[in-house]
């Protein structure tokens, strides 16, 4: 890669320490099970294991409850076309793999082995992958070229019993189908009657085009070109097998030739081939599928220039309609593998489609909503398919595969319980280890010199290596409280490229023209609290925290980072005199998330409130709940104790059945539970054990701790034995404006992530006003 620009320089050398360190690479194979002890080491090997062997001998299909065969999916290809890259060879594209694997994990919990194979001849693949049926679940084919691709996923779909899929054609062609389907609909025309010009006929586009026609598509009505033109019968030289069922009788040569008058464009071949003055060209209300990446065939600023009345979709994140194949994979393969399908049918392609395009027009849910603030997502030119964080993607998607699967007789484990399958499939929405991605895209959505946030510690290198982030994602406008001199020497100290008045602002108050507004107003907040002027000035000139907040109160700045440099009680109580709480909330709380082991968990209070009673237990919970939910998680509230539903009447005991009750009379909308142990709430084998008729049901992913000592004791504990854990927090709630007080052990990632979630606040107060 030649001439990068600082922010592409910046993105290769962050890509590069993210595959680097702590370790090498993006996934590791860890036990499921103890191996504590001579008794596990008999279950787990010899001779104990020989029982589950003769088992699956007797049963195959019982290799799905005695293995992870049932949950685990080979990514497999032979590096011949990666993602952008082209021909890199199978090597070069296990980043790629490894990748995958991720957002099959982090999406549906399904356990991946990547798989990078150095072969080239299509049926010496073949043979190699459908050799590994015994190991595999599912097979996932990706970035292997056309048209090999084609005659690989075909032969292997004759040979092997698991799914398999070609995600580069059929992720695409779901998505895309999904988004076509919506986009006619909003501009008043029938899939059946349109006419559709394409661009690209790789294995992406022809698959697209096979989805289209299963959902109504005409073929006579379809135009194909390729690299040499239209695909039309007779052509010299001819084309091969794969496009032949597209060509057409036709005179038209050129895209310019199928563009005209068409109501339809869909793009997957390359940036720029689509023409402003061919766009004019097309029919009413055109519908633009520019999937081409990283820069789709036409620019959407230029198609509505164009056409005011076109809706487009791209294959990139920072245009509305976003045809992600994220969107589909993870979960049709979850619906695969929970019923035990052999294959993938086109029935449980098109059931996929129809959910996508479905939940795109249902109303969007309060958790969605809060996670997405500041975006609009009602159904309309802007949102034809729904957000890749939508929670609510794997409820749909997976009990709809399962159910085709079932009417296509290719289950070998039908579902026959819909409902408590769909129920069961919410583990996965709290163990998503992608819990900042929808407060990072609202942050985004609003120009960053709307948003300026305040840092208190200005001369930190972790702040600044943190702001550098914050700059090159667009996430907010900095403003460092610090020595300008000093700031600019650590910046060059650390090789950052950050620019003192073009990135970054800073706030010193022995320079600053706004000092004596500062701290008149400090004075005048605190003169009754025994601070005199001369000590006003002398806390605004040596407190950075007093510094900031004041920012924040007097709209200098709308948010604030604070607390990596000393005590947190300290900053606290700054905070707590200069901003204080909203007028409504009944008290101000600390609330920590956590992604570790496998689930998302939210621990309060852990920072502020000693030993709250009742009453401000429910509070607390009250207030964790909304920010529970701009997280675009649904709450879960578990009130912990040392007893288990009544197991003990000792005051703390009691205190928290209390906390609950008047939780559930406050929210009854919200599921709770307690008083419990820890166990309890995560469990909900052991909760039906004690409690048949809790009004909890899953995981609880909202933990309601009896003392500020449990709370932080339980969040250190958690946080230390996962070292890959990623955290969040302290959270503050319930203050006037969106600050929050960090400690001392706060890493990079960790700025950037509260940062994200300040702005995100931010927007969301400004909207709300």
């Amino acid at each position: 890669m030649q001439d990068l620009t600082p922010a592409q320089a910046a993105l290769r050398d962050a890509a590069r320490n993210y595959h680097r360190q702590p370790t090498h690479g993006k996934v590791a194979v860890v036990p499921t099970k103890p191996l504590s002890n001579q008794h596990d080491l008999s279950l787990a090997y010899s001779p104990g294991v020989a029982y589950p062997c003769l088992d699956i001998q007797a049963n195959p299909t019982l290799a799905a409850e005695y293995t992870a065969r049932g949950n685990l999916v080979g990514v497999v290809t032979n590096g011949t076309a990666v993602l952008g890259l082209g021909d890199i060879g199978p090597l070069a594209g296990k980043p790629v793999m490894e990748g995958k694997g991720c957002l099959f994990k982090k999406f549906a919990g399904i356990d991946v082995f990547d798989i990078e194979l150095a072969e080239r001849d299509p049926d010496k693949l073949v043979d190699i992958i459908a050799a590994l049926e015994p190991t595999l679940g599912g097979v996932n084919l990706e970035d292997i070229k056309a048209p090999e691709c084609f005659y690989i996923e075909r032969k292997l779909r004759e040979r092997m019993n698991i799914p398999v899929f070609h995600d580069d054609q059929h992720g695409t062609a779901i998505i895309a189908g999904a988004a076509l389907l919506n986009g006619l609909e909003l501009v008043g025309k029938r899939i059946e009657d349109a006419k559709v010009a394409v661009s690209g006929a790789g294995a992406a586009a022809l698959a697209c085009l096979d989805v289209l026609v299963g959902l109504g598509a005409k073929p006579q009505n379809i135009f194909v070109c390729d690299s040499k033109g239209v695909i039309y019968e007779g052509r010299p030289g001819g084309f091969d097998e794969s496009k032949a069922r597209y060509a057409q009788k036709t005179e038209a040569r050129t895209l310019a030739d199928v563009v005209r008058g068409a109501d339809v464009f869909l793009g997957c071949s390359t940036a720029g081939v689509l023409s402003a003055d061919m766009v004019k060209s097309m029919a009413d209300k055109p519908v633009i599928l520019a999937l081409a990446n990283p820069n789709p065939e036409i620019d959407p600023a230029e198609a509505r220039l164009a056409r005011p009345d076109c809706i487009i979709a791209t294959g990139r994140s920072d245009y509305p309609n976003q045809v992600n194949n994220v969107l589909c994979f993870p979960y049709i393969f979850r619906g695969a593998l929970d019923c035990g399908a052999t294959r993938i049918t086109e029935e449980m392609k098109l059931a996929c489609v129809r959910e996508i395009a479905a939940l795109a027009k249902a109303e969007s849910s309060a958790e969605v909503a809060a996670a997405y603030a500041g975006k609009e997502l009602n159904f309309g030119p802007d949102y034809i398919i729904p957000t890749p964080f939508d929670p609510r993607l794997i409820l749909r998607i997976a009990p709809a595969v399962a159910e085709a699967a079932v009417r296509s007789g290719v289950a070998t484990r039908p579902i026959t319980d819909i409902a408590a399958y769909r129920a069961s499939l919410e583990r996965y929405i709290y163990q998503s280890g992608m819990l900042m991605r929808p407060v990072i895209s609202a942050a985004q959505a609003v120009p960053a010199a709307q948003k300026r946030v305040v840092y208190a510690e200005g001369e930190d290198e972790r702040v600044l290596r943190a702001v550098q982030s914050v700059v090159d994602d667009g996430l907010a406008t900095p403003l460092l409280v610090g020595r300008q001199s000093v700031i600019e020497r650590r910046i060059a100290r650390a090789g950052l490229r950050l620019k003192v008045g073009r990135d970054v602002q800073v706030c010193d108050p022995e320079t600053d023209s706004r000092y004596e507004t500062w701290w008149k107003e400090f004075h005048r907040l605190m003169a009754r609290n025994g601070v005199t002027q001369e000590a006003a000035r002398a806390a605004v000139r040596r407190s950075t925290t007093v510094l900031a907040a004041l920012m924040v109160r007097m709209n200098d700045a709308d948010a604030m980072i604070c607390g990596t440099l000393g005590r947190f009680d300290v900053h606290f109580q700054h905070v707590s005199d200069i901003i204080g709480k909203e007028p409504h909330a009944p008290c101000m709380a600390a609330l920590n998330a956590l992604i570790a082991g496998g689930r998302t968990l939210f621990i309060a209070d852990t920072y502020i409130n000693s030993d709250p009673g009742p009453e401000l237990l429910a509070s607390i919970a009250r207030l964790a709940v909304q920010e529970v939910r701009n997280f675009g998680l649904p709450p879960k509230v578990a009130f912990l104790s040392h007893s288990n539903f009544g197991s003990s009447t000792r005051p703390s005991a009691l205190k928290m059945r209390a906390a609950r009750d008047l939780f559930r009379q406050q929210m009854p909308d919200v599921e709770c539970d307690g008083e419990m142990h820890g166990d309890t709430a995560l469990s909900p084998e052991l909760r039906a054990r004690s409690v048949p008729d809790s009004t909890l049901s899953g995981e609880a992913n909202l933990l309601i701790c009896p003392s500020l000592d449990a709370a932080n004791i339980l969040f250190n504990v958690l946080k230390t034995t996962d070292g890959n854990g990623v955290t969040i927090g302290p959270i503050l709630l319930g203050a006037a404006a969106p600050v929050h007080v960090l400690t001392p052990s706060a890493t990079v990632r960790r700025l950037i992530n509260m940062t994200a979630l300040a702005v995100a606040e931010a927007q969301s107060r400004r909207a709300a006003h």
